[in-house]
């Protein structure tokens, strides 16, 4: 029996489109992020990130239960399990890794640090927006340019890779206003995808966990908004990073300070 804890974010999406391929039943047991489910002990027990998904199967390993918590991990976890959409050797495996591991350290928190500062952080960030949007577009084409040369993002075949990114982009390219039209590789790649019925099945199961969820972010109260965000009462500072010694200082104005003065800055 497959256990998976999750919401609506792409990452626990991805993992129920991996589901939906391999044609596995599961129950799914759906967390309010809002209300902070995802710190309550025995959650934390399962994941002491404290974050969805996780998967739990009854029947892992030797037949022993297994908790796996990262949605690339349990990726992987699934493939090699059942032999399907990673390569089990040589170069092809190594190429579905690596766009996997883009997606987990590049895609994903860049795509979620641009939406929050375009679309949940209080005031004005310019810095922290520009920043993070110039790391989206280049990312946007990275793989437009990686999907000139491949019908897939790893090569010609269908991957946990694509199963990653798909929710990334079906989620980035509503939430930022406009499309993806500008990309005309990655919009081939993402129709492509959006014809397996296995996504169809996703993407019509997802409507009530949607709406759920939406319900869940309008009803939080302003603690409760607080604590998922990490604000607030919520807000932890690093030991020392007020101190005065120079490794707290802002490097940048550093050296904006040493060019202006016309010396290098000898930190």
């Amino acid at each position: 029996m497959l256990t998976l804890y999750g919401g609506f974010s792409p990452n626990v999406r991805k993992v129920s489109i991996m589901l939906e391929e391999l044609e596995l039943e599961h129950d799914f047991r759906q967390l309010n992020v809002n209300r902070g489910d995802h710190h309550a002990a025995e959650f934390v027990r399962l994941n002491p990130m404290k974050k969805i998904p996780v998967l739990i199967d009854s029947d892992g390993p030797g037949g022993a239960p297994i908790t796996v918590f990262e949605s690339g991990a349990i990726l992987i976890y699934l493939a090699e399990k059942y032999g399907r959409f990673l390569p089990s050797s040589g170069p092809e495996r190594y190429a579905v890794l690596q766009w996997l591991m883009v997606q987990m350290a590049s895609i994903g928190p860049a795509f979620g640090q641009f939406t929050h500062f375009r679309r949940f952080a209080p005031g004005e960030h310019e810095y922290a927006r520009s920043r993070y949007e110039t790391q989206a577009v280049e990312l946007f084409e990275t793989l437009d340019g990686r999907l000139a040369q491949s019908t897939y993002i790893a090569g010609e075949d269908y991957s946990i890779a694509d199963i990653a990114t798909y929710p990334w982009i079906a989620n980035r390219h509503n939430t930022w206003g406009g499309g993806i039209e500008s990309f005309a590789n990655v919009r081939r790649w993402f129709d492509l995808l959006n014809e397996r019925p296995a996504i169809q099945r996703m993407l019509l199961a997802y409507k009530p966990i949607e709406a759920q969820a939406a319900r869940d972010w309008q009803t939080a109260s302003a603690d409760d908004t607080d604590r998922f965000m990490g604000r607030g009462a919520y807000a932890k500072h690093w030991p020392g990073a007020d101190s005065t010694a120079p490794r707290a200082d802002n490097l940048y104005e550093q050296v904006q300070q040493s060019l202006q003065h016309g010396t290098p800055s000898t930190e």
